[in-house]
């Protein structure tokens, strides 16, 4: 199951690449990064931190919480 995780949150990463509108993309983009970091914990044993996998982790985490906060920002 956690593979099929990891091929949508991929779809999502390539589909943001072929929008225009730049709210999308980040919408997009941050529903993969949500996917990617639900794969990282679920691959191997999630009940297990050590087999998470930590470098897909942290950087669809931090990405996810970068476009919340540009999906977010008041437009000065």
């Amino acid at each position: 199951m956690a593979e099929y995780i990891g091929y949508l949150a991929s779809v999502f990463i390539v589909g943001g690449f072929l929008l225009k509108d730049l709210r999308t993309i980040r919408f997009i983009n941050l529903f993969g990064c949500i996917c990617f970091v639900v794969y990282g914990i679920f691959l191997k044993d999630f009940r297990d931190v050590s087999q998470w996998l930590l470098p897909v982790i942290i950087p669809n985490a931090i990405l996810a919480f970068v476009q919340i906060y540009h999906l977010t920002a008041k437009k000065s």
